[in-house]
Order: structure tokens, then sequence, then C-alpha cells
């Protein structure tokens, strides 16, 4: 997974709005994601989410510091955080993401809560085309995203 975390970080990398952005919230990957660890020595802040209750927290992150095991198995930051409000862009995780740009989470509904509080910050998935479906089943709470990135495209 990580040529392909490399591949897609390095396709990320050359988008405006990738380019354009300060304040980048990033996820620490599960096991079987595309790892957006990969862009931490870009000249950015970087932030890492971490749960409280049933909302999402933004708190800086670089390489090196510590983290812990959430209960939902999750590795967070320890840094306090911060007003989700500066950020510029959110890479959010996804199982799967469809042509319309809705994505497959872990059912939480965290990142879609997350995503509504703050509509103006841009929003990009980094996924394997072979994740890429036609359609996904959608709530009236789900939340598309503005850029999915795949090897062959950006969209």
């Amino acid at each position: 997974m990580n040529e392909k975390s490399i591949l897609l970080c390095s396709k990320l990398k050359e988008c405006d709005f990738y380019k354009s952005a300060k304040n980048v919230l990033i996820y620490y990957p599960l096991k079987y994601e595309i790892s957006p660890l990969f862009l931490l020595s870009d000249k950015k802040n970087f932030y890492l989410p971490r749960v409280s209750g049933e909302e999402l927290q933004a708190c800086p992150f670089a390489e090196g510091d510590e983290l812990s095991l959430s209960p939902l198995n999750i590795s967070e930051p320890l840094t306090p955080p911060v007003s989700a409000s500066i950020l510029d862009l959110i890479i959010v995780p996804a199982l799967s993401v469809d042509k319309s740009k809705y994505r497959l989470g872990y059912g939480g509904g965290y990142y879609d809560r997350f995503i509504s509080k703050y509509p103006s910050i841009k929003t990009v998935v980094m996924i394997p085309e072979k994740l890429i479906v036609e359609n996904l089943p959608t709530e009236g709470y789900d939340k598309k995203v503005d850029y999915v990135i795949s090897e062959s495209e950006v969209f």
C-alpha cells in the first residue's frame, strides 16, 4: 500500500487546492488505507483528528509526535485541539467512493458531521481506483467530498 500511497500523495501535491492550503487535516491510516503521512515533510501545518464524544477535534501533529490508541482503535494525537475553522483542507479516509463523490466511511458519521460544520473547507479522498464505484447508497446526512484522487484521475 506504500507505493500507492506515495503515488496518490504525489498526485495530490500537484493540485492547486493542496498547493494553496496551509493548514491540512490528515488522518492516521489503518493498515489497508492510503497513507497521507507521506505529506508530512511538506511545508504546511498538519493536524490529526481526535474523537471527542460525537465530534472530531483538529489537533496539531508533526512527525514523531506521540499518539494514543482511541477506544475506536485509531491512533490519535495528544496535543490540545485548535479551532477547526483554521483548516484549509481535510483529507478524508474512505473505504469506497462513488462517481458523485459520496464516500463510504466506517459508519460513525464523524467526518460527515465535521464537514457539514465547515462547508468552506475543501475536502479530498485519495483512494485506489478499484474502490471507486458507480453509486453508493446515501442518507440525508451524508456529505460529498470536493475532490477524489485515484491513480488515473482527479475529479
